[in-house]
This record gives C-alpha cells, structure tokens and sequence, in this order.
C-alpha cells in the first residue's frame, strides 16, 4: 500500500469481468479508488459512522477529478464523520439538501393541492396560503432562501426576524394592487410562524431531517386595542351622510355601516352572499370562516341593511363589484376617507370589530357572549335545525341597536333615507350620480 498518485491510478489494471478492483491509500485511512472492468475509475471512502456501522461513499470520477481533489474531499468528510455526521446518509436522501426557497416552493405546491393539513387536521385555506406565499416571496426568500434548510440554526431564523423588523426587506408600493411593504415587528413575527410552520411540515413528511427552527422565539405582538368611542361613532355617523351626498361609493358607505353594525370581519362583511343571510330569523350561515363554518347572530337593523341591497342579476353576493362577478373590496380605502374627513386616526376595519365588541361589554354582556357574537366561539347547525341562545340575540339586537342610534344621532336612518340611499346605490350602478339630502 503507497500514497496514492496520479501514475499509481495510471498504472492499475481494470478487473475481470463482474469484479472490483481497489487501491487504497497509505496515508488517509479508509481513501482510495474503484476499478470496474471498463476502466472507469471512482474515487471512494470506507469509514464507520457513529453508531459503528461501516459505509461507503463515493467521493468523484478520476479525471474529472484529481488525485488532490478527491483526497481534499476526503478530509472534509472524515471531520463532518468525527462530529457525528453521516455523509452517506445524506446521500441517500438528497431531498434533504433541499434549500429554503425549494423547500417554500415544495410547501405552496403541496398545500395547494390539498395535501399538507392544517388546523383540525383540515387543508389550509386558500387565504391562509396567500398570505403564506406574500411572506415568502417579500421576507423569507429574499433572507434565507439560498440557504440549505437542514444547515439553518435558531440564530438564523431570529437574525431573519430582527433583519425583517429593521427594514431590510421594505419596499415602496409597486404597481399592482398590493401595498407598501414596511417591515415591523408583527410582520417578522408572522414571517417566522409561517417559516417555522414550512419547516416543520417538511420535517414530518421527510424533506428534512429535523426541525431547525425549534425553540426560535417570536417578537410578542402589540394587541390592537382601539375602538371608536362614542362621540368617534357619531362623527363617523356625520362623514357618512356627509359622504352619500357627494359621490362616495354607496356599496363602500353600505360596507362600512355593516361591519360595524355586525362586528364581522372586512372579509366576511365584504364577501357575504344572500343564500347566508336569513334576515326574518337573525343570523347568518357562514360555510367557511376563519375558525371555520360558522352560525352567526346579526341584529334586525343590520340584516335589513343587507337584504335591502339591490339585487345584481346572476350575481349571489349582497355588496356585488361595479363590473365583474365578483364582491365589492374598496371598503378599506372608503372607510379611511370617511375617518380622515372627520379627523379620526387610527381606524382599520378591525378598529370596527373591536368597536362592536367593546361596544357589547359596555352594554354589560359577558366575555363569553361576546366572543360568540365576534365568532370566536362558534355556533353550530344540529339537527336539522338552527338555535342560537336568546342571550345571544339580545346581545346582537342591543349592540347593533346602540351602534345604530350613535351613528344615526340627529339624523336618523328613516325610511325615506334609506329609500333614497338605495336609490342612490342603483343610481351609481347606472352611472347617474344620485344626491341624498
């Protein structure tokens, strides 16, 4: 046995046919080369792992790779064995050298098609998945994604969150509908959830080998806490009469009132289709939500609002679009021209649904109570048949009739208002600008 040189390699002769012929190295224990019978020439390394189990892996081909090389090669593999590791195993499973970007990319495909689960073992949602895909291609590829997943430590997840928190990954608004990226601690902290739950699917349906990014901590979110007040409800009241009668969108006007008669989310407020809405028994029959298909109680003023809107032809939702067939979805941007008429800072469509929650506990109903009206606690269909507590709807009847009052203070909402307010949606449609007075 000599050290192995360029000329030794030279010098051997291919086996008979079926055989193997090997010519070890006298320096590197467990270095050396396999000859078959046409010749072809493989570097390879004969060690023990650590639980003593003797492999073999293949390091190059002789003449694409140099003795040099492969004995370099070698070396590397012999320390990545001294530490524990096992270089063949990793070869045996090359998906698990997938890099974060593949690895995301691997995750959208498969929840897509209905294959990973998420909560109560269900397929993630579609709105879910595109949030997912929004942190993915703004902060998680930009950061981490050249990276191979099993290398990635805590340290690394973290430095992504403090990264995304000081602005690495913000950008100016574009030219499509999405907004302005900014960064802050609640987006790293939702941008880690969604890499740490990427992580660990591929973990359990073997992709990787282990979860790298557990025990990685998430910045603590600030819970939103505003709400409008009383006197915020009555201007905001005010801006909407204001607004119907110089050209705001009546179906933007329409929305606004209704999540904040109703405490629904802007979504499901947004997207509500009249085969939900049983208006004459006072609630709404949500099949998906986001904690699922939901039973929700709504007050006699709201469900009139909505079963009064005018109907679009072939078209199942109550706050339809201009054109298309799809729902309305600028009641975002009317809510905030309402709010900066009036002077009032600080409004999301959230702001509405907490304001309808917070409203409800003034009244003196209960935690629990409100959390069913919010759908936090879901109602269910049994039997057949639809219950919903009677402290339910006097709760949902009470809060929405509050909310009514301060809105429509000195100015209510009477019939021939809403009369003309209808009028004036449909107007609007016809592209003649109605004016209610």
């Amino acid at each position: 046995m000599a050290k192995l040189t360029k000329r030794a390699l030279e010098a051997m002769k291919a086996p008979k046919k079926g055989k193997q012929a090997f010519l070890w190295d006298s320096e590197l224990r467990g270095f050396g080369v396999r000859m078959l019978p046409s010749g072809l020439q493989t570097f390879v390394l004969n060690y023990r792992n650590a639980a003593s189990t003797e492999r073999r892996i293949n390091l190059g081909r002789f003449g694409v790779m140099t003795v040099e090389q492969a004995r370099d090669q070698a070396m590397i593999k012999l320390g990545a064995i001294a530490a524990g590791g096992d270089p063949a195993e990793a070869e045996e499973k090359p998906h698990q050298r997938a890099t974060v970007s593949e690895l995301c990319d691997w995750y959208l495909a498969e929840a897509e098609a209905g294959r990973i689960l998420g909560r109560r073992n269900r397929p993630i949602k579609k709105s879910t998945l595109a949030m997912d895909k929004s942190r993915i291609e703004t902060h998680i590829k930009p950061l981490l994604g050249d990276r191979l997943a099993h290398t990635l430590k805590v340290v690394d997840i973290e430095g992504m969150q403090s990264d995304i928190v000081a602005g690495k990954t913000a950008r100016p608004r574009g030219n499509g509908r999405g907004g302005a990226t900014t960064g802050g601690p609640g987006v790293a902290s939702r941008a880690v959830a969604t890499l740490q739950s990427i992580l660990g699917h591929a973990a359990r349906l073997d992709k990787i080998e282990s979860h790298p990014s557990r025990g990685a901590r998430k910045l603590a979110s600030k819970k939103k806490t505003r709400r409008l007040s009383e006197a915020e409800i009555k201007r905001l009241g005010v801006a909407m009469r204001h607004a119907a009668r110089n050209g705001e969108h009546p179906v933007g006007l329409a929305i606004v009132r209704f999540l904040l008669m109703t405490g629904f989310r802007i979504s499901e407020g947004q997207g509500l289709q009249r085969p939900w809405l049983h208006a004459d028994a006072g609630y709404v029959s949500f099949p998906d939500t986001k904690g699922d298909a939901q039973i929700r109680a709504i007050g006699r003023t709201a469900a009139a609002l909505a079963a009064n809107q005018p109907i679009r032809k072939d078209c199942p939702y109550i706050f339809p679009a201009d054109f298309g067939d799809g729902h309305f979805t600028a009641a975002k941007a009317c809510l905030s021209r309402l709010c900066a008429s009036v002077g009032i800072v600080g409004v999301t469509p959230h702001t509405l649904r907490h304001t309808f929650g917070s409203v409800a506990g003034d009244l003196g109903f209960s935690e629990l109570t409100i959390r069913a009206l919010l759908g936090h606690a879901a109602q269910s269909v049994t039997q057949g048949y639809v219950h919903i507590d009677e402290a339910l709807k006097l709760a949902v009847t009470r809060t929405c009739e509050k909310i009514t009052s301060l809105l429509d203070e000195d100015n209510p909402l009477d019939v021939s208002f809403r009369d003309k307010w209808f009028s004036l949606i449909e107007d609007h449609r016809s592209g003649t600008v109605g004016v209610v007075t």
